[in-house]
């Protein structure tokens, strides 16, 4: 028995600046994985092209791989299903702070999910996702599409998904050296000060609610934080400067895109600001020794999905 599925999982980038683990958007910008499972043999085979491609594991300890055994798990079909294949087309970087194990993670859950008959409803492959990855703020974007805002309580996932009013570019200054997440969590204090707790649950909601309403007024005020970019900033040259090239360059704002090292700008979508707003963020990054790319985004609305069944 031989069982085959295609999903398409967007990248997605967290944190939203002041929003830390809680709020996340998803990226038009893909990882397509074609998931094949049999029960004729337990070699498991790989194919993947595009970004990284050389660095992603080609084994049993492959991320996409160790989701699927993590839901035939939970369904009892592991011993039905003990071989296959995977095919990654992949185009979001790796270890750049766009979500590339969430997608990993949830094109993985996702494909397995259809195979065995959509045991689970997308709430529930995002509470699996999360215990997968420790926290919701990558993976929830990645399974619902646009904004989300995910909270826990008991291991049980809330999230609220919403499309802005505002309409937005969303622009991805990419440098070319990666930042591990666990590298990056490793800079951040146990304990913060109160008067910094206020200024994120403030700007956090504020965001939200500007997103919601449509309300411009405030929203160049929300992307900054205390929480983790202060922190993060030693690891990352530059950051100070390049959020401030891109707010000069006609971006609402610019935020550290979850762990780092990439920095995202949100910008209006008419006219040519988002190219500006690219090109300022690249050259900043330039002027302190960094070498980056730019790439402008359409905010995804759809979360994964499957492509082919």
């Amino acid at each position: 028995m031989r069982r085959s599925i295609t999903v398409r999982v967007p990248a997605t980038s967290a944190n939203c600046g002041a929003g830390f683990d809680v709020l996340g958007v998803s990226c038009a910008l893909y990882s397509e994985i074609t998931l094949t499972l049999t029960d004729e043999t337990d070699e498991v085979t790989f194919d993947m092209t595009g970004e990284g491609a050389n660095l992603i594991p080609t084994d049993k300890k492959n991320i996409v791989w160790k989701s699927v055994q993590f839901l035939l798990q939970r369904v009892n079909m592991a011993e039905k299903f003990t071989g296959g294949t995977i095919r990654m087309k992949n185009a979001v970087p790796l270890s750049k702070g766009l979500g590339s194990s969430a997608a990993a993670i949830v094109g993985g859950l996702k494909a397995a999910n259809v195979i065995v008959g959509n045991y689970f409803n997308r709430s529930e492959l995002l509470d699996l996702a999360t215990e997968i990855e420790g926290h919701p703020d990558n993976v929830a974007p990645a399974v619902f599409g646009g904004f989300t805002v995910s909270t826990t309580e008991n291991e049980k996932v809330n999230c609220f998904t919403f499309l802005p009013k505002i309409k937005l570019k969303l622009v991805a200054a990419v440098p070319d050296f990666p930042l591990p997440t666990r590298e990056a969590r490793e800079v951040l204090p146990q304990e913060v000060p109160r008067s910094a707790a206020v200024f994120n649950i403030g700007r956090a909601a504020m965001l939200v609610a500007s997103l919601i309403s449509g309300n411009e007024r405030f929203i160049g005020d929300c992307f900054a934080d205390m929480l983790h970019q202060p922190y993060r900033e030693q690891l990352i040259p530059g950051m100070k400067d390049v959020i401030h090239a891109a707010t000069e360059a006609g971006a609402y704002g610019a935020a550290l895109s979850g762990a780092g090292p990439t920095m995202m700008a949100f910008a209006p979508l008419q006219g040519q600001n988002a190219v500006k707003v690219g090109d300022a963020m690249v050259e900043a990054f330039a002027q302190n020794g960094v070498k980056a790319r730019a790439m402008i985004l359409n905010m995804d609305t759809r979360g994964a999905h499957i492509v082919n069944y």
